[in-house]
């Protein structure tokens, strides 16, 4: 799926796209939503908490919390003397990261 904010000139039948601001055209007012073709016309799907989706236009997923967010990018240890203070800090990004895409649940739930 790709993000825009308008319409793409022309699409297929079951083309879906996650509409972007500032949206204009058939998809004015739609930020957000899901846009799909049917039959020749947009309908649009609201997200609901959790849901994720695999952006084209950037390469990488997106969840939706209250807002879009792209997930979570992890830094690689790099340099220093104290590799396991590294490794600590590599993996709970990762944690935090995954726990944030809702692949791991956070403590506690």
């Amino acid at each position: 799926m790709a993000s825009q904010p308008t319409p793409p000139a022309s699409a297929a039948d079951g083309a879906c796209y996650r509409v972007t601001a500032t949206a204009t055209g058939a998809w004015a007012g739609k930020e957000d939503r899901i846009a799909v073709l049917v039959a020749g016309a947009w309908h649009f799907v609201a997200p609901t908490e959790g849901m994720v989706l695999f952006d084209r236009t950037t390469g990488a997923f997106v969840i939706f919390g209250s807002q879009w967010q792209p997930a979570s990018v992890v830094a690689l240890p790099s340099g220093g003397t104290v590799i396991d203070v590294q490794a600590r800090a590599a993996v709970t990004a990762l944690i935090t990261a995954l726990e944030t895409m809702g692949v791991l649940a956070a403590p506690g739930t």
